[in-house]
């Protein structure tokens, strides 16, 4: 998918039950296949970052067995691997790249380790470093610092004091850590610097004790290795659920009311990021505990209110808090994630850059960034937010919906930790409603749909009315009506104003001009243009905000909103519209004469069909309504009651 729109939302709640955490995934993997004996692994994470290990671990000659239902069995190799020779591609998976590194360097074979061009951009200098103080062979194949990585049999060291810098990225440590029980030797490692990520350091030292190798430690400086150290299995081991996208759930229930929980982590998870729980209850969320699960609701009363926070215990589920400052009073300022620029993208860069999009003032700086929030959500803009081939920025802005529509572009990237991630989003949030009205050209729907929305107190969008204005934007630019790109161009830049009693483009009231024969007849050869349909299409999701809103056009429901709660088709007899357009006309004193009316309806209701793109039809779940023979009185109450909703 190219991209993904999300409907402005009202609410947030229910219950998710979480895949499971990355960061333990990938560890118990490799631990399990560097063990000694078969280890069953449960509800492990199914994503691209942990395909990536797998398919190295096959390819290293590992036995894995995939049992179904998101368990696997290993077979351990004893600490050394079947396959001493051959090349890796890791993608951008930087927990898989880091820890297979280290063992891979104390391993005894010749390999390779590649990835995608940002994994190429990402600094693994100090682990190199430390692991050559071990013997280790190791040579860059590009910039020195940074992968990919050619790997020879190590010489292995008596063993001593490893020195490894621990502000950059706490995966240097995890893969140094790793691999040294491959040694024999007991080792030290000494940490330079302020160890960043410190949560991540317990989940390797609890992982690493689960299968049997105990690591002492003297605060957070000095880590020891014992000799003799060798990996057995637990038998059967189960992953808890990943708490790193726990804090997206959890925001949606401080955000859209609640409650919303999450199962799989609790008040005894080993990951640092259910820490999150508590940087929201600092906002004002309310906050509730159990051994394996967190629901979190919204503040009794008033919005959330900013904070300024250390984030070095919670650096990727610090970035959920960015967006969740859209929603408090007053600044938010999360400092200490210099770690960000070294992920899957520059994420100070990239949120600061996203953030700005929906109008709100961001600062940022090397290690921080200070969101402003918007005085009022309606202040917040429509905006297309790119991603960068990073999970994370996807399912951070995902939240903004609850100010705003969005569109996400190139969403499939959430598979690198939560491949049905918007599938879950969806299951827990309501939308605004939409009432969706299509028909034919003179059927009703323009007139019954304004109506339907000044009874509900809703927004309405006349769509044919945004065609309308695009052939007259055009007209007015002297771009011709089939030049697809230019008139797509200009749709992409209409600056269109919808008022209770009129229409402006660029300002100026034009409701009169675009009802002419001339400009309806050019909007309806626009509209057959598919660069123009796209161009508008967002355009048209944007008018969608609270309490409500009422579309009518030719694709409300198939195209435009097919999740609209309400699909009505109302239509007529061709000579039944023929003879209301003779009427209109004659009414505002312009000529007219129903056999040239009527022929143009039949020609239009021909295009209209045969389009391309999003051809006039009945959506299989819309409500038809016959008006020939209705008033519009009658048309409107037969559309309240097909929605169900009263008038205020």
């Amino acid at each position: 998918m190219d991209f993904l729109d999300l409907p402005p939302l009202t609410a947030a709640q229910g219950t998710i039950r979480l895949p499971g955490s990355k960061s333990i995934s990938n560890r118990v993997l490799l631990l399990a296949a560097l063990a000694e004996g078969e280890t069953e692994l449960r509800d492990l994470l199914e994503s691209d970052d942990t395909a990536r290990m797998l398919d190295a671990l096959r390819a290293l000659g590992v036995g894995v067995e995939a049992l179904g239902d998101h368990a696997y069995r290993v077979r351990g190799v004893g600490g050394r691997f079947p396959v001493r020779e051959g090349s890796f591609f890791l993608g951008n998976a930087g927990t898989a790249y880091r820890s297979l590194t280290g063992v891979l360097a104390l391993a005894g074979g010749n390999y390779t380790l590649t990835g995608v061009p940002r994994m190429h951009e990402r600094p693994i200098g100090d682990l190199v470093d430390a692991l050559r103080q071990i013997g280790a062979d190791i040579a860059y194949l590009g910039n020195t610092g940074y992968p990919p990585l050619e790997i020879r049999p190590a010489s292995i060291r008596p063993g001593g004091v490893v020195r490894v810098r621990g502000d950059v990225s706490s995966q240097f440590l995890t893969g140094l850590l790793m691999a040294l029980p491959l040694t024999g030797v007991e080792t030290t490692v000494e940490v330079v610097g302020e160890l960043i990520s410190k949560p991540y350091i317990e989940i390797t030292l609890a992982t690493m004790a689960r299968f049997g190798v105990p690591v002492t430690r003297s605060g957070w400086q000095r880590f020891s290795v014992p000799a003799g150290a060798v990996y057995r299995s637990p038998g059967v081991l189960h992953v808890e659920g990943d708490a790193s996208s726990a804090s997206y759930f959890l925001a949606l229930g401080a955000v859209g009311g609640g409650p919303l929980r999450v199962e799989g982590v609790g008040r005894d998870s080993i990951q640092g990021d259910v820490r999150f729980a508590e940087a929201l209850q600092q906002m004002g969320a309310r906050i509730e505990l159990g051994d394996n699960w967190i629901e979190a609701r919204a503040p009794a009363a008033g919005r959330l209110r900013g904070i300024a926070l250390d984030c070095n215990h919670i650096p990727d589920a610090a970035m959920t808090l960015a967006t969740v400052a859209l929603f408090a009073e007053g600044p938010t300022t999360l400092t200490n994630i210099a770690s960000w620029r070294v992920k899957e993208t520059d994420r100070i860069v990239a949120m600061a850059t996203e953030l700005r999009k929906l109008g709100v003032t961001v600062e940022e700086g090397g290690d921080f960034i200070r969101v402003h929030p918007p005085a009022r959500l309606a202040d917040l803009v429509p905006a297309a937010i790119d991603t960068y081939d990073d999970h994370r920025i996807a399912m951070c802005f995902s939240l903004a919906a609850f100010g705003t529509p969005l569109r996400i572009n190139e969403p499939n990237c959430v598979a690198k930790t939560f491949p049905d991630y918007f599938e879950r989003f969806t299951a827990v949030t309501a939308a605004v409603p939409v009432i969706a009205i299509d028909g034919p050209s003179a059927s009703g729907k323009g007139t019954v749909a304004a109506r339907v929305a000044a009874a509900l107190g809703w927004h309405y969008l006349d769509s044919g009315a945004l065609y309308r204005l695009t052939a007259l934007a055009a007209r007015r630019a002297g771009v011709d009506w089939d030049d697809e790109a230019g008139v797509a161009a200009i749709a992409a830049a209409l600056d269109v104003r919808f008022a209770e009693d009129s229409i402006r483009l660029a300002g100026e009231d034009v409701g009169e001009t675009i009802r002419s024969e001339e400009i309806s007849a050019g909007a309806s050869r626009v509209a057959a243009l598919p660069a123009v349909r796209q161009a508008l299409l967002f355009r048209q999701r944007a008018f969608r905000r609270a309490p409500g809103l009422v579309g009518d056009g030719r694709d409300m429901s198939t195209v435009i909103f097919p999740d609209a709660a309400t699909k009505v088709f109302l239509t007529a007899s061709v000579e039944a519209r023929a003879e209301r357009r003779y009427k209109q006309l004659i009414e505002k004193g312009m000529p007219a004469s129903i056999q040239p009316l009527l022929q143009d309806m039949r020609e239009r209701d021909e295009r209209d069909s045969q389009r391309s793109v999003a051809p006039l039809q009945q959506s299989a779940d819309a409500r038809l309504l016959d008006t020939t023979h209705l008033s519009i009185d009658q048309a409107v109450a037969e559309v309240l009651r097909f929605s169900g909703q009263s008038p205020r």
